[in-house]
């Protein structure tokens, strides 16, 4: 298998990035209806529609500039509402709500991998078709893992700062979310000081190698 230039990069990523960051939104949604919550159901969010989800910035150009760029691939949906009022435990349904994104990027990186491993299962004759399967299940992996990884930092908005505030005693959770005001900035700032990295990559390399050893590739 070849190098691949940046076109061909982007050809094979923008599927992976894209159901990556769907199925994650669509799973926040999913687990809020089957806690009480329909609101994001009655918007038409509880769906596999990438339509449905797409913000351009945050799911089109920033993840292209990213890998572009730098080899890495984050990106973000429009966020899926949760009225935390309907839910019938509140603080601890809104850390369930938030959990179900990581855990579908979990399950789609082991989707990812099953692509590979059928796919090197296939005839030689069919490298045509074979070959970007295997580059777009590689993306597949490194995109759900990175999003997993990512989005469990606790660090309010993202979804570990919400798993963190449903399960710390409500004083210290009520300190963590007085953070979610700061916290793009939070992790704008890791991101430019290169220690967001330098945090992800230890544990996107623990994550990628159990779904490796799950799929058995």
């Amino acid at each position: 298998m070849t190098a691949l230039t940046t076109p061909q990069i982007i050809a094979v990523a923008a599927l992976p990035i894209l159901f990556a960051i769907t199925v994650h939104e669509a799973a926040h949604g999913w687990v809020a209806k089957r806690l009480g919550d329909p609101t994001a159901d009655r918007l038409g969010r509880v769906t596999l529609n990438p339509l449905k989800h797409i913000d351009l910035v945050g799911t089109v150009l920033v993840p292209v500039l990213l890998i572009v760029t730098a080899g890495i691939a984050i990106g973000w949906a429009k966020p899926v509402p949760v009225t935390w009022e309907n839910l019938r435990h509140p603080k601890r349904d809104m850390a369930l709500v938030a959990l179900a994104g990581p855990v579908s990027n979990l399950f789609m990186a082991i989707f990812w991998g099953l692509v590979i491993k059928i796919s090197l299962s296939l005839p030689v004759s069919l490298q045509w078709i074979t070959d970007p399967l295997i580059y777009m299940g590689k993306f597949g992996i490194l995109v759900n893992v990175i999003l997993m990884v990512f989005n469990l930092l606790p660090i309010p908005p993202l979804d570990g700062g919400r798993v963190a505030t449903g399960l710390l005693p409500g004083p210290w959770a009520w300190q963590l979310s007085r953070l979610e005001p700061y916290g793009f900035f939070i992790i704008i700032g890791l991101l430019m000081t290169g220690a967001l990295w330098f945090i992800l990559d230890p544990i996107r390399m623990v994550v990628t190698r159990l779904v490796v050893t799950l799929v058995g590739l």
